[in-house]
């Protein structure tokens, strides 16, 4: 089972208090002990993803609260399928509703996009990854999509890797100066990249020593030479305009791992609606 983000609870606290503030002024209509029965609805196909997140936000607001999945976490849901049953306190039901939708909708996005690079690298040996291009506060619920649509995360954040970037490299003189510098202060086993822009540079980096280089928004001409020339001496990782149109050939390539932005920066919410049962 994967592992769900460590900061669910504090996540969801923040969007609830965002959301409800002082009290829900419409809900408080509602006399508290009506009971309710409420379902959430898909209105697209999609990759379903964010259940934890619905889950939390109902046991937060009302322990009595019970949320009932009909479809699991990664599965494939369509126009009219229904997702879940929840059952509490009608107010409560009513209280949580775009909090719980706001996490169900845009998770599933990103596993829906997700899903969609995956399935058109399937049959290749490349990995499609995500980046840092997430919305403050929600990379780990962002990266936890994107497994959940079938492609894999690149390094969390700036603690866990070194990725040598062009800025980098200038500030460090050259290629080689900057390889040498990350693999004298490397420690244990941490991740060792190197960002090059162009085939001269792809060759500095593999005569100094680099074992994972990224290609900087290589045309697919480079690509191909880009591989042959390393052929299997480092991972070879691509990233800048790739979409869904040309990654497939990408993937042919032999390349290693194909990286987008477009997973978690570019989010279209999934069409999700709540209707609560006559009461």
């Amino acid at each position: 089972m994967d592992k769900l983000p460590d900061n669910i609870t504090q996540q969801v606290q923040q969007a609830l208090q965002e959301d409800i503030g002082s009290g829900d002024l419409t809900a408080a209509l509602l006399t508290e002990q009506v009971t309710g029965m409420a379902k959430i609805i898909s209105r697209q196909h999609a990759v379903l993803c964010g259940t934890p997140w619905v889950n939390e936000v109902y046991h937060q607001m009302d322990r009595q609260c019970e949320v009932h999945w009909r479809k699991k976490e990664g599965e494939l849901i369509y126009d009219g399928d229904i997702i879940c049953h929840i059952k509490g306190p009608a107010h409560i039901l009513l209280t949580g509703e775009r909090t719980a939708l706001n996490f169900l909708q845009t998770l599933s996005g990103i596993a829906t996009k997700a899903r969609r690079y995956a399935n058109a690298t399937e049959g290749t040996n490349a990995k499609v990854l995500d980046t840092r291009k997430t919305i403050p506060g929600w990379r780990q619920a962002e990266k936890y999509a994107v497994r959940h649509g079938g492609c894999y995360n690149h390094r969390m954040g700036l603690f866990d890797a070194v990725l040598i970037k062009e800025n980098h490299i200038r500030a460090l003189g050259s290629v080689k100066a900057a390889i040498e510098k990350a693999l004298a202060l490397s420690k244990d086993e941490t991740p060792i990249e190197i960002e090059v822009e162009s085939l001269a540079e792809l060759e500095e980096a593999l005569n100094a020593g680099a074992k994972r280089i990224l290609l900087d928004n290589f045309n697919y001409s480079d690509v191909v030479q880009a591989v042959a020339l390393n052929n299997k001496k480092a991972e070879l990782e691509v990233s800048g305009n790739i979409t869904l149109d040309n990654i497939s050939a990408v993937a042919e390539t032999g390349i290693d791992y194909i990286s987008i932005g477009d997973l978690t920066k570019n989010i279209s919410a999934v069409e999700l609606s709540m209707q609560l049962s006559d009461l």
